[in-house]
């Protein structure tokens, strides 16, 4: 598959199983799934013709791994970032390394510093151990800053942590004393 079509399918497909299954009619269960089968007939009912081939395509050679195949291979569910209250999924609750970091903008830096972390629309804060990765999602979305997370203290302080499906770290938020 063309590398756009591949691009324009994740996005596609990052919208419907993260923020708006009700878009084409679909319906994800309390964890996120739903059959592959019927993301595939509900897309084509909505003008979007792709293949179960194309879909593990996007799923296997997405650098972010935003997509995780059930162990039967017969679903498929966003790994994190949902926004649609339908959707909770029971992430593994981990212990996290002494620092995280987040990648943001830094037009966002002075209500960060009296707000911290907060997760907006999305269920949690997503935290990386890659601090590159951090600084290419801060820059989406202007000049990129990276912060740092004092992980280790948050959870001795009672904070639970969590990893998603494809290694994102997830905390419900991040109070502005444990940033640097």
């Amino acid at each position: 598959m063309p590398k756009d079509n591949a691009t324009e399918l994740s996005k596609f497909m990052s919208y419907v199983l993260r923020h708006s299954p009700e878009s084409i009619g679909i319906v994800l269960d309390s964890e996120g799934w739903v059959s592959i089968s019927s993301l595939i007939e509900a897309a084509v009912l909505s003008g979007r013709a792709f293949t179960e081939e194309a879909i593990r395509q996007v799923v296997e050679t997405s650098e972010k791994k935003r997509f995780t195949i059930s162990d039967d291979g017969l679903r498929i569910r966003a790994a994190q970032g949902h926004t649609t209250t339908s959707v909770a999924i029971e992430h593994v609750e981990k212990v996290p390394p002494a620092e995280l970091f987040h990648g943001t903008a830094t037009r966002f830096l002075s209500s960060i510093r009296e707000r911290g972390l907060v997760p907006g629309q999305r269920h949690h804060v997503h935290l990386t151990v890659d601090r590159e990765i951090a600084r290419q999602t801060g820059s989406r979305h202007g000049e990129p800053v990276v912060l740092v997370v004092q992980a280790a203290s948050m959870s001795q302080q009672g904070h639970r942590f969590y990893i998603a499906d494809n290694g994102v770290w997830l905390v419900d938020a991040v109070p502005p004393d444990f940033l640097s």
